[in-house]
């Protein structure tokens, strides 16, 4: 994989792939993704067009190329020399605050639409809610300006009709239809293309050798995990989520790396660090600076995506609009800078809002348990630490297991017994639990000052752990000068990503402080929040080994001061939250409930069909959202359980 938008760079990487024999066996062309399909040379050739006064009308399909293409600045000039310029945007976004019209389209979820994500790989969309305001959908305002009066359902069905039609699939086309309606998706037969190869290497080469002389520092520019381009920047679920790597909410920054900011005399601590001027062809902004174990070094990097000025409430003058740093190279877009790029470091203190700010799981190996494969086949309790405990029962060796000591008698499920199992070899930190996590069980945003004040309210966390190797270094200094060594992590370390939410813990700390029971423990092993038996004394997050809780230090919902969490603080806001969760209110304790109101929902559903709860009814949001299938979720009283064979296991 080339991971450049450099064609010379792609027709190497391709010529590479040929010698080696990938295409037909580790490369096919039957399910290529059609995914970034738009032509860079095409989109600057209009741009050149418009500003020359050639263009007569242009329409904006949900787009918005003034932002988040480098040409912004010229587009917008260009437009006002179009006779006619209209956007489908859903705002008055930077593109549609410019045009003569905007025909504001339908939500996705009050549409009908499809989509080929993959070749052969068919979805249908369906409207899930009526229309809120008077907008239309986008294709069916193409199909009424082209004078066709065909609703775009009807457009649509009949396309998949002449597509998929009666005796192309073996179903009636009804039939069809609806079965594709119910299942959402359709997988066509597709043939294996056949793959020539016709790659002018040494052509290639030679564009390389002449673009990449690169002199000084070089930028990269990238998109972020949750707020990518910057499209759906308004949404504050996606400011707050951390970057999976610097852990860093509500901003972008200029990351460097550790061996640049000892040479720089660029320090951090904390998340407090330092801003730095960034000029790239004269063009010069103001930044905070975070350092990066595993950066390479004489480079930077810069999250585009920020920036916003006509988004909303939450994203207008967060970040940085850096989009005019990329550069065009053969044609294309490049988000690399090689050459021209200038970096000062300033004396002005900043403090970006993080939500981790140790790097290390220092000397603490009961924290992450790890051992190679070729260590685990030979010893599969390798890597585990198994804790002992001294004891005057055991006069021979002197400790115990510390499973077969307890001060409570324990719990016995005689029914179901809920839990949750995690594959961290699968888990690659995307996120994407986090995200639905917040979204399921309405869980407030509290902003970028809250974040830094420790009082983030995410019931699921991943850490993120860097190896150091500053042990042996350390540990001969003594225990104090141990602990701050190893903090620190190494210049190119390995990564370690742990979710980590409320462990349901059979024998819990925080059931055992709370004075007046709001915390109590289930039938079927959950650890229970009682909302409005709490008082707020915080015993149990005190008393929480894996620092999981969260408190309510205010009332977040209908709170002028918390505007930026807008599912609590206005009526179109409030449409997106969980009916089936309650909205939690000040000086109250939450964690994560593994997704109860999911467990009482399975529960009904089978008591409605006279039958008992079966494992794979109930799933939370957080496993179903994986896209590695990492997190499993099941009865651990079931043999059958994939959660059972994996805590077994």
């Amino acid at each position: 994989m080339s991971g450049s938008n450099d064609p010379a760079i792609q027709t190497l990487v391709a010529g590479i792939n040929d010698m080696l024999a990938s295409y037909g066996a580790t490369i096919t062309w039957k399910n290529y993704s059609n995914a970034r399909k738009g032509n860079d040379a095409a989109m600057n050739s209009f741009i050149a067009n418009a500003k020359a006064g050639k263009v007569g009308a242009v329409i904006f399909l949900d787009s918005n190329p003034v932002y988040n293409h480098p040409k912004g600045a010229e587009l917008a000039e260009a437009i006002k020399k179009v006779e006619l310029s209209v956007s489908t945007s859903d705002r008055k976004d930077e593109t549609a605050s410019l045009v003569n019209y905007v025909a504001a389209k339908h939500h996705f979820l009050e549409s009908w639409n499809d989509a080929e994500p993959k070749n052969g790989m068919f979805s249908l969309m369906q409207p899930t809610i009526s229309p809120i305001f008077k907008t239309r959908q986008q294709e069916e305002s193409l199909l009424a300006w082209t004078g066709n009066t065909t609703s775009y359902f009807d457009y649509l069905k009949d396309y998949w009709q002449e597509r998929f039609g009666e005796g192309k699939t073996g179903y009636a086309y009804q039939s069809f239809w609806d079965k594709c309606l119910q299942d959402g998706v359709h997988e066509a037969p597709v043939e294996d293309a056949e793959y020539t190869a016709t790659v002018d290497a040494s052509a290639a080469a030679a564009s390389i050798n002449k673009n990449y002389k690169g002199q000084g520092v070089e930028l990269a520019l990238y998109t972020k995990v949750a707020v990518g381009d910057g499209t759906q920047a308004n949404n504050p679920w996606l400011q707050e989520t951390p970057d999976p790597i610097t852990k860093a909410v509500w901003d972008n920054y200029i990351t460097v790396s550790l061996s640049d900011a000892k040479e720089w005399g660029i320090t951090e601590y904390e998340g407090k660090g330092s801003k730095a001027e960034l000029a790239v062809n004269g063009v010069t902004y103001k930044m905070p600076v975070v350092i990066q174990p595993g950066q390479a070094k004489g480079t930077i990097g810069v999250a585009l995506g920020y920036g916003r000025t006509s988004a909303g409430k939450v994203a207008n003058g967060l970040g940085t609009d850096v989009t005019s740093f990329v550069g065009t190279l053969n044609g294309a877009n490049y988000y690399a800078v090689t050459s021209g790029v200038q970096f000062k470091p300033l004396d002005e203190a900043y403090q970006v809002a993080r939500t981790q700010t140790h790097q290390t799981y220092m000397d603490r190996s009961n924290v992450i348990q790890e051992a190679t494969l070729k260590e685990y086949q030979k010893d599969p309790m390798s890597g585990r630490e198994v804790p002992m405990i001294s004891t005057w029962q055991d006069v021979e060796s002197g400790k115990v297991k510390s499973t077969s000591l307890s001060l409570w008698k324990g719990h016995k499920y005689k029914d179901h017994h809920w839990g949750l199992a995690i594959d961290l070899n699968s888990c690659t930190g995307c996120s994407a639990c986090h995200v639905a996590c917040q979204a399921e069980n309405n869980i407030p945003v509290v902003g970028r000052q809250e974040v830094i004040n420790r009082r983030d309210m995410h019931w699921m966390r991943i850490d993120r752990y860097y190896s150091s190797n500053e042990e042996e270094v350390a540990k001969a200094e003594g225990l104090v000068d141990t602990y701050r060594a190893l903090d620190k992590a190494a210049e190119n370390p390995e990564v370690t990503f742990q979710p980590m939410m409320c462990q349901h813990c059979n024998n819990a700390g925080c059931e055992t402080v709370c004075p007046v029971s709001a915390t109590t423990h289930s039938t079927s092993g959950l650890n229970q929040m009682v909302y409005n038996r709490c008082i707020g004394t915080r015993y149990c997050a005190n008393n929480c080994a894996y620092k999981v809780r969260r408190f309510n230090w205010f009332k977040y919902h209908d709170n002028d001061q918390f505007d930026k969490n807008m599912a609590m603080n206005n009526d179109l806001g409030k449409m997106v939250l969980n009916p089936d969760v309650t909205v939690r209110s000040r000086g109250v304790m939450e964690k994560c409930s593994m997704c109860v109101q999911r467990i009482q929902l399975g529960k009904l559903e089978a008591k409605k069909e006279g039958r008992r709860t079966n494992d794979g009814d109930i799933i939370t949001a957080c496993a179903a959202a994986c896209p590695s299938d990492a997190i499993v979720f099941g009865d651990m009283n079931d043999d059958n359980s994939p959660n059972f064979q994996t805590t077994s296991n």
